[in-house]
């Protein structure tokens, strides 16, 4: 008995003992092994037993996307505060040239023409002056001429262009001989139109047309087919448009004729180039708003000619000399520039009688140019045309409307209408570039007794052969039949009535018609019968040297020769 208890107590006592061990155990290892939620998710979806849910999924991408960016933007910020460190030390080089912009801190011998540029842009533009001198001193010290493969010529250009627009005369000048003097050989046209338009905004007109004649000089003919001709054409021709503009604009009319005449002497030469105005890109409508601004102060007398500077004539009105200038550069078909110049050269228009006979003509005190031609051949049509009004003429599709001569007095003085209709004294004077327009009665086909047509041929040969003012006799004729019997009989009376001082034109009218859908890039022709006929018919009536110009009334072709001359009767 004692033996058994024995037994049973040494067994309980072994099994109390590893149990004592088994639970220390347990306890020790237990904070070693213990598994967060995200661990026991994550074995738990790597070991594909329970998958996780989608928000769960999605909570853990937050998670990680969120570190991320932690991460990202402590490294940024880190970054940008070393940068800013850098920044405040200061740089020591015995050939550094420091400079107040963040971006370009300093020129050394190391820095590339794209920093010397934004250097001199950042300078110009915050009207920078000492950084503006140190870049002067770097590219006159620290470069030569192989500075940058050559292309140091063309930062002292742009050097000069900003020293100009901040009226430094002595940087300016600094820089331009340095580049005449060793970069003479690769001066782009480009540079010096720039130069030429910075010389003008500081009223250095001199030295602005040495360096035009210079460095863009006029062409010979055997250099005209040359590719680098077109270059130096197109940048003299924007250099002589900038030099008419600003004089015109600053009340300077002399000279800004001067520049006008410049751009006609080369306008042939760009045409023999075969350059387009699109190509060349001249802003007439701007030199035409300059000039019409400048005539109205020469009109009032706020405006003097330039002291110093000889013209042998100037013309009666300034937008006559930009009209010459348009019309020696190749063709263009802008509605906007010919109304602004029919606007400019036609302020007034006002009808002042209707003649029947050579007693009713108003007084020839002015210049005058005359329109005829077959009945509804479109003469209203084109006298509203060029003067850029919709109702000055009679239009009608009836034959023959025009009943009598006339008068348009242009460019009269103001309220001159209440005079001729009512005899009321109107103080002040016509316009130095005043004439007559008139509207001539049409022939052929009229509605009208043959007696009234004879009165007319007698009136007719009268007006031609005694009207000592008149200047310019338009001849219409439809561009889609030719001349008719009349128009041939009309040819053959102003052989032999028209004076040496009076200038026979052919215009072939309606030439719209002969091309469907005519538009800008189509805006009328004529077909070769026609034209053959027209051309015999001139010969066969003693005519064949007069000029004839190609018209129409609906898409304003023409209107540029017509004007050639219109204006020989506002210079009578």
């Amino acid at each position: 008995m004692n033996t058994v208890c024995r037994s049973t107590l040494r067994c309980y006592l072994l099994v109390t003992w590893i149990l004592l061990i088994l639970c220390t155990n347990c306890r020790a290892f237990a904070p070693h092994h213990r598994l967060s939620r995200q661990s026991i998710l994550q074995v738990t979806s790597s070991s594909g037993s329970n998958k996780l849910t989608r928000p769960e999924r999605k909570a853990l991408e937050r998670q990680k996307k969120q570190k991320n960016n932690d991460d990202a933007s402590k490294s940024n910020n880190q970054r940008r505060k070393q940068k800013y460190a850098e920044s405040k030390q200061p740089i020591k080089n015995s050939t550094t040239y420091e400079l107040n912009s963040q971006a370009i801190r300093a020129l050394t011998a190391s820095s590339t023409p794209d920093d010397v540029i934004r250097a001199i842009k950042r300078a110009q533009n915050r009207h920078d002056a000492q950084d503006l001198a140190t870049i002067e001193r770097f590219l006159l010290e620290q470069t030569d001429e192989t500075y940058a493969y050559g292309y140091r010529g063309s930062l002292l250009a742009r050097l000069a262009v900003a020293a100009l627009h901040m009226n430094n005369h002595r940087l300016a000048r600094l820089a331009l001989e340095e580049r005449y003097r060793h970069h003479r050989q690769s001066i782009l046209p480009l540079e010096s139109a720039a130069i030429v338009r910075g010389l003008l905004r500081v009223h250095n007109v001199s030295d602005a047309q040495f360096l035009l004649d210079d460095e863009l000089p006029l062409p010979t003919a055997d250099e005209i087919d040359q590719p680098a001709v077109r270059d130096v054409l197109k940048h003299r021709a924007l250099s002589l448009a900038s030099f008419a503009s600003r004089h015109f604009f600053e009340n300077e009319p002399s000279l800004a004729v001067l520049g006008c005449r410049k751009l006609v002497e080369m306008g042939p030469m760009v045409v023999q180039a075969g350059m387009t105005d699109e190509e060349i890109g001249i802003p007439w409508s701007r030199i035409l708003k300059g000039a019409a601004q400048c005539e109205a102060g020469r009109r009032d007398g706020s405006v003097q000619p330039c002291v110093g500077v000889e013209i042998d004539f100037m013309p009666c009105n300034l937008v006559y000399a930009v009209l010459n200038a348009i019309n020696a550069f190749p063709p263009m078909n802008s509605d906007t520039v010919y109304e602004q110049l029919s606007n400019a050269l036609i302020r007034r228009v006002v009808f002042v009688t209707g003649a029947v006979d050579m007693q009713k003509c108003p007084p020839a005190d002015r210049g005058e140019v005359a329109f005829i031609g077959r009945s509804n051949v479109g003469k209203s049509s084109l006298v509203n045309m060029v003067t850029n009004r919709k109702s000055l003429a009679f239009v009608s599709k009836r034959p023959g409307k025009t009943q009598q001569f006339n008068f348009f007095a242009v460019n009269d003085k103001a309220g001159v209408e209440k005079e001729i209709k009512y005899g009321d004294l109107v103080e002040g004077e016509k316009d130095a570039d005043s004439f007559y327009m008139v509207d001539l009665p049409g022939f052929g086909y009229a509605k009208v007794p043959d007696s009234q047509k004879q009165k007319w041929k007698a009136f007719m040969h009268l007006y031609i052969t005694e009207r000592p003012n008149l200047r310019v006799l338009f001849h219409l004729v439809d561009a889609r039949h030719g001349p008719t019997d009349e128009d041939a009989a009309i040819m053959k009376q102003i052989s032999v009535d028209k004076p040496p001082h009076v200038h026979y034109v052919i215009v072939l009218t309606k030439a719209d018609k002969n091309v469907k859908g005519a538009a800008a890039t189509n805006t009328g022709k004529v077909s070769r019968d026609v034209m053959k006929k027209v051309q015999k018919t001139m010969e066969e009536n003693g005519v064949a040297k007069a000029p004839v110009i190609l018209s129409s009334a609906q898409t304003k072709l023409g209107r540029n020769e017509i004007w050639k001359y219109l204006r020989r009767a506002a210079e009578f």
